[in-house]
């Protein structure tokens, strides 16, 4: 009798979820960490109305074109190595025409901050070297002013390098900043060193706020521009062994649109330039003659508009791999 009751309570337990097995611990199976794919590749191309780099126009206020590629190595979920090539149309005062791009690095992050250190080499193939030693023709601007030659002069190489380093915080998903910081020790191949840091601010608009699909942000930067001593090539008569480059400070602000893997970029662009020191920094081949312009490092009184105010708009189209195609 005393096994029939036993069998029956058991059977009562099961049955009702009561019993031995129920006062078991039951443990949790953990959720599997999802890691990216190793390799991934990016690539995008974009059309603008004008190329802007750093408050200063690269291609003389005209339409430009780029295009990009990068090969990405995914470490772990927090470390990314990768590998680029980009190419912009400008046109420069030494008449090279494009811009050619090699850069690489790493990409870790640590909780809301999202790094990026690297190196980077700006190629500019076809210029031409105008040294102002004979005729118009030896000056980017081939103008000879009333008073004497006016005349810029420019290295026919002008490609350099620099080292970067970045860094992202994400307060949340409406808010990030970037500061970031460059250097290379012959900016423009002048022998002058470039020193540039920013900071950039971020504000991307809620989802509810647009159409389904289309996003939207603002994207504020603040920068400044740290030169050194340029070699004899730029050199004055007051200074015939080179003059200090003006330091600057540029800012813009823009308005961006996204819908899948395009982005309309409407942005204002400005530095605190003079038209004397964007000529200096520029070599501009179409700067003009001004009295008011003349001074120690700008003795030829040439002036320059490349480095004011100015709105472009861009339109771009960016696919990654793994996230896009497959």
């Amino acid at each position: 009798m005393k096994r029939i009751v036993s069998a029956a309570m058991l059977a009562v337990g099961l049955s009702t979820g009561v019993g031995l097995a129920a006062d078991l611990p039951v443990k949790a199976v953990p959720a599997p960490v999802v890691r990216p794919p190793d390799w991934d590749i990016a690539f995008g191309g974009a059309l603008m109305t004008d190329y802007e780099f750093r408050g200063i126009t690269q291609s003389k206020h005209k339409g430009s074109v780029a295009a990009y590629s990068e090969l990405r190595y995914n470490v772990n979920p927090t470390l990314q190595l990768y590998y680029g090539n980009s190419g912009e149309s400008i046109d420069f005062a030494n008449h090279a025409a494009s811009e050619i791009d090699f850069y690489g690095g790493f990409r870790p992050t640590l909780g809301a901050s999202a790094f990026d250190f690297g190196l980077w080499y700006y190629y500019y193939p076809g210029g031409l070297t105008f040294n102002g030693l004979g005729s118009a023709a030896t000056c980017t601007n081939g103008f000879f002013s009333g008073i004497g030659p006016a005349c810029n002069t420019a290295k026919g190489n002008q490609s350099f390098w620099e080292v970067y380093g970045k860094d992202t915080y994400t307060f949340n998903d409406s808010v990030a900043l970037t500061g970031d910081v460059y250097y290379s020790p012959s900016w423009l191949n002048s022998g002058a060193y470039g020193l540039y840091a920013s900071g950039i601010l971020k504000l991307t608009a809620p989802a509810t706020w647009l159409p389904n699909g289309i996003g939207a942000f603002v994207t504020g930067e603040l920068g400044y521009y740290w030169f050194g001593t340029t070699d004899a090539f730029y050199g004055t008569p007051t200074f015939p062994g080179g003059i200090k480059y003006p330091d600057y400070l540029t800012w813009n602000i823009g308005l961006d649109f996204t819908w899948k893997v395009f982005t309309l970029d409407l942005r204002y662009w400005d530095t605190n330039l003079s038209r004397a020191n964007c000529n200096v920094l520029t070599a501009d081949q179409s700067g003009g003659f001004n009295p008011s312009n003349i001074s120690a490092t700008n003795p030829d009184g040439l002036g320059s508009s490349w480095c004011g105010a100015t709105f472009v708009a861009k339109v771009a189209a960016d696919v990654t791999l793994n996230a896009n195609i497959k």
